[in-house]
């Protein structure tokens, strides 16, 4: 079966039930030989710009009434899919399923669409399934997600007993400039590890600074989207230069933490167990394994460290 994926969080659903899609998005690098197949996906937008000019940038192509993404219909012609797996959830984060459908009319395809809109963890365990029916790999996809459960079930019997005082209270952003609030499956995964996330809404919020100030959180973790490490390191100044953020609990407790938004955060794949695993690290490290310092690390350390150039 050829399969065409357009976004990371389905590649990796893909190679989990143990299959190889034919052509990806341009953003797709995991596992690694996602990195050598066709790129079907283009970007009108500079992602290694700062996150005020990226901010500005999809505002423009917004107001121009074209969309973030555009589709390669010469690589989706010649990738011939049988089965092509898109998102409804986010224009920003993946090209657009009406697009999709355009490009596949337009190219008088024969192929099935298989459209995801995860919004928590089980949403992502019945996108394997379904992913499994579409595919024939119904038997693995219960097993890969079994073993999911079971890992999301071993992190929540160590924090389900912690009382509301234990509950260290948790603010994730999801960008730097404007300043935006993590929403989607962030908060149920800051419950499961064990926290009380502040600020929750269904999906990523832009907030003035002061409201995220007045909630003084006891952890701060910033994980802008599609940022690994070292962007973030590059534009943490977008946060740390702001009034009061010092003056943070999280900040003055050596709590505040980046944690790449771009594998973990914001791609609702497998390995947003992986996340919950590094931030019940994060929150209750006398009862968790820290996360990788390719992960996570404490934004003391970053602020510390020369960003790219200088």
């Amino acid at each position: 079966m050829n399969i065409v994926s357009l976004l990371p969080s389905a590649t990796e659903l893909v190679y989990a039930l143990g299959l190889d899609p034919v052509a990806v998005s341009h953003e797709c690098d995991w596992p690694p030989a996602a990195t050598e197949k066709p790129s079907v996906v283009g970007t009108r937008v500079d992602a290694a710009a700062s996150s005020g000019d990226i901010d500005t940038q999809v505002r423009a192509v917004e107001a121009a009434g074209e969309g973030v993404y555009a589709i390669d219909r010469d690589v989706l012609r010649e990738a011939d899919p049988d089965l092509v797996v898109t998102q409804g959830l986010c224009d920003v984060c993946a090209v657009d399923e009406v697009v999709v459908h355009d490009a596949i009319a337009a190219l008088d395809l024969d192929c099935e669409v298989l459209t995801l809109d995860p919004h928590g963890l089980d949403d992502v365990f019945d996108d394997l399934q379904r992913l499994g029916r579409a595919t024939g790999r119904e038997e693995r996809a219960e097993r890969v997600v079994a073993d999911l459960r079971a890992r999301v079930a071993a992190v929540r019997e160590r924090t389900d007993g912690l009382s509301t005082s234990e509950r260290p209270r948790t603010v994730v952003l999801d960008w730097l400039d404007p300043v935006m609030t993590a929403g989607h499956w962030t908060p149920e995964l800051v419950e499961y590890a064990g926290g009380e996330f502040l600020l929750a809404a269904e999906a990523s919020t832009p907030r003035e600074w002061e409201t995220v100030r007045e909630t003084a959180p006891d952890v701060l973790v910033a994980a802008p989207c599609g940022f690994e490490l070292d962007q973030t390191r590059e534009n943490l100044a977008d946060l740390t230069d702001r009034d009061g953020f010092d003056d943070l609990p999280a900040v003055r407790e050596g709590r505040a933490f980046a944690m790449d938004g771009h594998h973990y955060v914001n791609r609702p794949g497998p390995r947003l167990v992986d996340t919950l695993e590094h931030l019940a690290g994060l929150l209750h490290p006398d009862r968790f394994e820290s996360p990788p310092a390719d992960v996570a690390r404490p934004l003391d350390e970053l602020r510390a460290e020369p960003a790219a150039g200088d």
